[in-house]
């Protein structure tokens, strides 16, 4: 409890020099946590599984079937006509 005291005793710019070394420690320990956690996830990730579960080959096969859009083709004369239009708004 000596410790506390001491702190408790520190001038006001001290104490939140301490505080603020202590939250970036904390901080940067929880993201180094984070960080091997999710590198674990990564590793133990099982594509094939996932392939599987998600169905792609039905997928694909579904977005085969759905209608194709095709954008109209325009030329520089309607290009222009609208260009004048803009700038007259």
């Amino acid at each position: 409890m000596k410790f506390i005291e001491r702190i408790q005793n520190l001038p006001e710019e001290k104490r939140k020099t301490i505080f603020w070394l202590i939250v970036i420690i904390v901080g940067i320990s929880l993201l180094i946590w984070w960080a091997k956690n999710l590198q674990m996830q990564i590793k133990s990730f099982q594509s094939e599984k996932i392939k599987e579960e998600l169905q792609l080959p039905k997928l694909e096969e579904g977005f085969k079937s759905l209608p194709k859009f095709e954008m109209p083709e325009i030329s520089e004369e309607e290009l222009k006509k609208f260009e004048e239009i803009l700038k007259e708004q």
